[in-house]
């Protein structure tokens, strides 16, 4: 099976900070990748790479079989990527179904005359409500984000992100912030998401989590991919319980 999202040889450079090192990553179509690593180790960096949002000293970035290295942003999110963000930041005046509905008339606002001619949202608004149901936040459809709880508004940022109709959605650290109850309901939301055909690559810290859910894990430390494969044989590497655990690991465990 050939790959859904091909990441090449990426480079990244913050002045003299080397932030990625030739990093490479493939994602299979219907994959559950989790991307892991220490803080600084350049996750959430590679992920900006991929959405265009950061520019690489070097890299090749193809989805579905095109090359779309040199496209910006909003070109890359058309063709099938939706990334979700660490802190959300969604319309907080308005309702939890108009901030999807807006999401899934995306389709509209790239042809200007299309936009400002059509008055029917009747479509976009269903379409929205089968995200917020899938989410499993649809009982608070019509309430302002304002003073909804962190959880449900993650939520949202990920039904807003379905609602672009990704082939790839990407989190970054979804369970940020998230009691033990939540993040577990989350995560399983995310799998069931997963499962029912769409392609996930996701940075987590919450370890507990990403062990239970995950298919796949690739672990970054200091720039640089050291792991990549089957959770279980990835968490036994030396290597990343060295990242993770610290020099002192290493050491004990020579």
């Amino acid at each position: 099976m050939k790959p859904l999202l091909e990441v090449k040889n990426v480079t990244v450079r913050f002045g003299g900070v080397l932030a990625l090192d030739d990093v490479s990553l493939e994602v299979r179509p219907g994959e559950f990748l989790s991307m892991i690593g220490p803080n600084g180790a350049g996750k959430t960096t590679l992920m900006r790479v991929v959405t265009g949002t950061v520019k690489p000293v070097s890299a090749r970035i193809r989805l579905d079989g095109r090359d779309i290295t040199m496209l910006p942003t909003h070109q890359r999110a058309r063709l099938g990527l939706a990334l979700t963000h660490q802190i959300v930041r969604p319309f907080r005046s308005m309702t939890l179904l108009d901030n999807v509905t807006l999401a899934a008339g995306h389709h509209r606002i790239g042809r200007v005359i299309r936009a400002l001619t059509a008055v029917d949202r009747s479509a976009e608004r269903e379409q929205a409500r089968k995200y917020l149901e899938l989410v499993g936040i649809a009982e608070a459809a019509e309430k302002s984000v304002l003073g909804r709880p962190l959880g449900v508004v993650k939520r949202l940022e990920v039904a807003r992100a379905l609602a672009l109709e990704p082939k790839v959605l990407l989190l970054d650290e979804p369970l940020a912030g998230l009691n033990t109850a939540e993040a577990a309901r989350l995560a399983d939301t995310v799998a069931e998401i997963n499962r029912g055909g769409l392609t996930v690559v996701m940075i987590e810290h919450n370890l507990g989590e990403v062990l239970r859910v995950s298919r796949r894990l690739a672990v970054l430390d200091n720039g640089r991919k050291i792991a990549d494969g089957d959770p279980g044989a990835v968490m036994r590497d030396p290597a990343v319980r060295a990242a993770y655990l610290g020099k002192e690991y290493q050491d004990a465990a020579a």
